[in-house]
């Protein structure tokens, strides 16, 4: 379940990242840099690179491999990533949780992509991967994103001060979660 191909909206899919990626994945991030500029950690210039895609993704497929972190990109009509969705520190034994992390591209953005991307993760998350929870942090100010997390059922239980390094400053975050299930671990 974990390497298939998900409609979302519009013949855009959600599916699992590959290497071969790293040029759209680039050329999306570049295009949104400004506009995401708020939520993301300073980035050198080789993140918006090819090359330093090609580096963050080869990280991120062999930590997949491992079973640590499971990494999509919501593909256009022309099987070009416009956005991001990765689910990191997965963690099994009796916590079976992951925490989600995710972008859409600035031209994708407000169409519903973001939403119907947290409902199908959470979806694989349990049955594919067979996770309890998910977890997501926002920046206190990032309400679109909260408002996502809303929509696809994710609770607030607390705020963390000066939680992580966002924008040139330690930002507080909202943390939230969903529970995917009350069975037993699987």
């Amino acid at each position: 379940m974990t390497d298939s191909v998900y409609p979302l909206l519009g013949g855009v899919t959600l599916r699992p990242a590959a290497l071969g990626d790293a040029p759209s994945l680039a050329a999306a991030l570049t295009r949104s840099r400004a506009w995401m500029r708020p939520w993301e950690p300073a980035r050198t210039e080789v993140f918006y690179t090819t090359e330093g895609q090609e580096e963050r993704l080869t990280g991120l497929l062999a930590d997949r491999d491992a079973g640590r972190v499971m990494p999509w990109v919501v593909a256009d009509e022309q099987d070009q990533a416009v956005g991001a969705f990765t689910l990191s520190s997965i963690e099994r034994g009796p916590f079976r949780s992951g925490r989600l992390g995710y972008w859409v591209d600035v031209g994708q953005a407000g169409r519903g992509l973001a939403t119907a991307a947290v409902h199908r993760v959470c979806d694989i998350a349990r049955d594919g991967l067979g996770l309890h929870r998910v977890e997501a942090g926002t920046v206190v100010e990032n309400t679109a994103s909260q408002r996502v997390l809303a929509k696809c059922g994710f609770e607030l239980f607390g705020t963390a001060p000066r939680y992580l390094h966002i924008d040139g400053a330690w930002r507080d975050h909202r943390l939230f979660q969903r529970i995917l299930h009350d069975g037993p671990p699987r």
